[in-house]
């Protein structure tokens, strides 16, 4: 099994300071629509085809793999993403916080696995070593805010 945890401040020294409004239209909008976010070319569709009160269906393809995913939202707090097909099974989640000082946070961290994989084995192993290097998800919440602040400016958000 993959398990994965990043944790970023919301507002470091000489970025534009967001509130947790900001943040959360930022990480609503992601859900809906990773092509957003993600590098161009990287999501080519990303489909919301179920919306309910409780959750809501996507399905995209991140860098060639078709998946889908059931996704819920607590405003203002935490969005788990639930992998129901495609390479990965488990769950991510992207949850806003504030620490002991006040400070807002906003924290990765998943448990998955890779379907017809050898749990522990070199595949999983490269995975859990992507997810937690410099370009792994610390990286990627560090883009989410930037480009929450990015969109925030053009006033798409």
């Amino acid at each position: 099994m993959i398990y994965s945890t990043a944790t970023v401040p919301v507002n470091p020294a000489g970025e534009t300071p967001l509130t947790r409004d900001q943040v959360w239209k930022g990480l609503e909008a992601k859900a809906r629509d990773a092509r957003l976010f993600l590098p161009e070319g990287l999501c080519t569709r990303c489909d919301v085809t179920e919306d309910s009160d409780t959750h809501f269906v996507r399905e995209a393809t991140i860098a060639g793999a078709d998946l889908r995913e059931i996704i819920t939202l607590e405003p203002g707090r935490k969005v788990t993403f639930f992998q129901a097909t495609g390479p990965r099974e488990g769950a991510i989640v992207n949850e806003l916080f504030e620490d002991a000082a006040g400070a807002l946070q906003l924290r990765f961290y998943c448990y998955l696995g890779l379907r017809d994989h050898a749990p522990g084995g070199p595949e999983e192993q490269a995975e859990q070593a992507s997810f937690d290097s410099e370009r792994g998800y610390k990286a990627a919440l560090l883009s989410t805010l930037q480009r929450t602040r990015e969109l925030l400016a053009q006033g798409r958000l």
